[in-house]
């Protein structure tokens, strides 16, 4: 009785997301021309969680013309900031049996330019990607360049952004699959970044496990170790690359359906909370993020009832 009733339970979870699909979830990601207004923004595109490019967002930036590396280099090329370096590109993601994160150095930006410029060498790949609003923290210098939130977010989302991240890295550079809790308007001012995307209800087919964190550490030889964090809890983390996927391992994954888009320089993309992203770049892609709370409302508990479904029917 309690077998068929997981059997059951199974059925339920894999036909799921195509019925969302059916309903509810774009094809494609959509291009709107110029910004929505607050009203538009939270009816069509908030409220049912969907993804959007908006072109003509950014055109009133001054960093839309300025941001180049000899401006950086003249107007925080001394400024010292966090790096994140990886013998691969990636940065909080799964390598054998361990969830590894950055090793982290300071850099003045010029060094960092000197290297994606193929000045000078340095051991593995950089990206300056710290978040927690690295961009006022780290280079206040830059915020008169940009404005300090999105308007006409701010009022459809009833706040201000809790984050405003600034992104530089090499096109080896890669953001493994994940998700975040939170609305995020993603701007790129130079180059361009590609993302893949799931809808939170691809869940079922989506494997997550539990990791021992661990850490790289640069030596001085230029060659670097995993550090276990022994004080940590295990992380749990999605261990699939989505751009070759190990089907054998992972069959379920091929019945998820994502959607792939560009971001060209001088537009947004509405990345909805829970939204599942994996994404590349250009080689010297200058990018700025926004990152405003979600609502934790009842979308949010039902997707927190989707996942614990899913990982208590062994779906995982």
């Amino acid at each position: 009785m309690a077998e068929a009733a997981l059997n059951a339970m199974r059925r339920e979870l894999r036909a799921f997301p195509a019925a969302a699909r059916e309903l509810s979830v774009p094809l494609a990601v959509s291009y709107l021309d110029e910004p929505p207004t607050p009203l538009h923004f939270y009816r069509d595109w908030v409220c049912p969680n969907r993804p959007c490019i908006i072109r003509n967002a950014l055109q009133h930036w001054p960093a839309l013309q300025k941001w180049s590396f000899p401006y950086f280099r003249a107007t925080v090329g001394s400024t010292e900031v966090s790096v994140a370096v990886t013998p691969d590109g990636y940065a909080d993601a799964v390598r054998g049996n361990r969830f590894v994160m950055p090793a982290e150095c300071r850099l003045p930006l010029s060094c960092v330019l000197d290297v994606l410029e193929g000045q000078v060498q340095h051991p593995g790949v950089l990206y300056v990607q710290k978040q927690c609003s690295n961009l006022p923290t780290e280079l206040p210098q830059l915020l008169p360049d940009l404005e300090p939130h999105v308007p006409w977010a701010s009022e459809a989302l009833g706040k201000m952004p809790d984050a405003v991240n600034f992104w530089l890295g090499e096109a080896a550079a890669v953001t493994s699959l994940h998700k975040d809790h939170y609305e995020n308007l993603y701007c790129v001012v130079s180059g361009e970044k590609h993302f893949l995307l799931h809808p939170p209800s691809d869940r079922p087919f989506i494997p997550y496990e539990l990791y021992t964190p661990a850490t790289y550490q640069l030596t001085e030889e230029g060659t670097f170790k995993m550090v276990d964090e022994e004080a940590m809890e295990k992380v749990p983390w999605i261990p699939l690359d989505p751009l070759a996927p190990d089907l054998a391992r992972y069959p379920s994954y091929s019945q998820a359906q994502a959607l792939h888009c560009t971001v060209q320089a001088g537009e947004m993309l509405y990345l909805p909370a829970l939204w599942f992203h994996h994404v590349r770049q250009s080689h010297g892609c200058i990018a700025v993020n926004f990152w405003y709370d979600m609502e934790y409302d009842l979308k949010y508990s039902y997707f927190q009832l989707l996942d614990s479904l899913t990982k208590a029917s062994g779906l995982d």
